[in-house]
């Protein structure tokens, strides 16, 4: 009976053990780059305008949460956008896509912006492609920001990098902004 018992609980830790190995060999494997379709890792830089649109008939910008106080920086309040990206500053320039996502008064004590978006082109062979941006966008402090570029999708897939922000124009009597974009990234 004893020796019933032993092989019985060795078959059954065999199974186990066969079992879960085979479950941590199927969830993740190294695959070639080039099974997927991954070519050679390049760097682009793109430049174009971001339209923030607050007032008007039209805005592009609008605020969804007001702040939680009347702090100067506007602690607290997120703006869901879906703002144009132009090649030139002036609104009439071309569209080649549009900044989708929202941004929002992440400090009390100074203007900046936590700023999750999309980059989402329509234009040429970047048409359907995506740049995901998030990061601090610390407007009140410095000429040139900085936030990180995450991610991406079709030609943007594994994408990384940076993108370089400098406000071009601002309207104080309607908080519209134009701001110029540099973004430099690595994709495939």
């Amino acid at each position: 009976m004893a020796s019933k018992l032993i092989i019985f609980f060795l078959t059954v830790a065999s199974f186990t053990t066969i079992s879960v190995l085979g479950e941590e060999q199927g969830f993740g494997s190294p695959l070639d780059r080039k099974l997927v379709g991954l070519k050679k890792e390049k760097l682009s830089h793109f430049r174009f305008y971001f339209h923030d649109i607050v007032g008007g008939q039209n805005p592009t910008a609008v605020q969804v949460v007001p702040p939680s106080n009347k702090s100067a920086t506007l602690f607290g309040q997120i703006t869901m956008i879906d703002n144009p990206l132009t090649l030139g500053p002036k609104s009439s320039s071309k569209t080649v896509g549009k900044a989708q996502g929202f941004y929002a008064s992440a400090a009390q004590q100074e203007i900046a912006f936590l700023m999750v978006m999309n980059f989402a082109f329509i234009e040429g062979k970047y048409n359907g492609s995506t740049l995901s941006i998030l990061g601090r966008n610390n407007g009140g402090s410095s000429r040139v920001r900085e936030m990180p570029v995450i991610g991406g999708t079709r030609l943007f897939r594994f994408a990384r990098g940076y993108a370089e922000v400098t406000t071009h124009s601002y309207d104080p009597k309607t908080n519209d902004a134009v701001l110029e974009y540099n973004v430099y990234v690595f994709h495939y």
